[in-house]
């Protein structure tokens, strides 16, 4: 690549946001082949079909996070990625787990492994915070009370083990204070009779 051509694309590249998709790309006129090349000379790396990040970008521990929420833009972070993220589970999910409103069309992402849930669109928006997987760059998870009620309403599928061993630590940490919320959450959920007990018996 002549050095006129790199500096062109090198233009383009940064009226980009850090992690942008192809579609993104193209818009700011870079084509497939444009893409290849700025792989080429380390100017950006592939995170995920679709979707690169600029090498100049921070480092993250979250990359995996980004490329998935980049694909799936009306995902939110859930389930055991979510206590992960809380710091709620010590394990480590190998693969990240995302949930979309029932009804509408489920993202197909192989790479990074990705497992996908499907939540009632009545109360998919229910505790939705941002988390800064990157400096200035945020994905849409579920708070800690609601991924706690999540763990322990689909505690048949992660293990009990794991949904109670986050609902101590949740207890542990917010006290008293945290158990309305998460109560309140449960009962939007309608999952207050699995709650309301446990909760109970870890306070006693």
């Amino acid at each position: 690549m002549s050095a006129a051509e790199n500096s062109r694309l090198e233009q383009r590249l940064t009226g980009l946001s850090l992690t942008f998709t192809t579609a993104q790309a193209r818009q700011a006129l870079l084509s497939p082949r444009d893409l290849a090349s700025l792989v080429a000379e380390g100017d950006i790396v592939e995170l995920s079909r679709g979707v690169h990040r600029r090498a100049d970008a921070p480092e993250t521990a979250h990359a995996d996070l980004l490329a998935v929420c980049t694909r799936a833009p009306r995902a939110v972070v859930c389930g055991e990625s979510a206590l992960a993220l809380h710091e709620l589970i010590d394990d480590i999910p190998a693969a990240v787990h995302i949930a979309v409103p029932r009804g509408t069309r489920r993202p197909t992402i192989s790479y990074p492994p990705t497992v996908v849930a499907q939540y009632a669109s009545k109360t998919f928006v229910l505790g939705i915070e941002r988390f800064e997987a990157a400096p200035g760059e945020t994905v849409p998870v579920y708070n800690a009370a609601r991924s706690v009620v999540d763990a322990m309403r689909h505690r048949s599928r992660i293990g009990e083990t794991l949904a109670l061993s986050a609902l101590g630590r949740y207890l542990r940490r917010s006290g008293r204070d945290g158990v309305s919320e998460l109560q309140d959450i449960a009962r939007e959920l309608g999952a207050l009779s699995v709650i309301r007990p446990a909760v109970e018996a870890m306070l006693a």
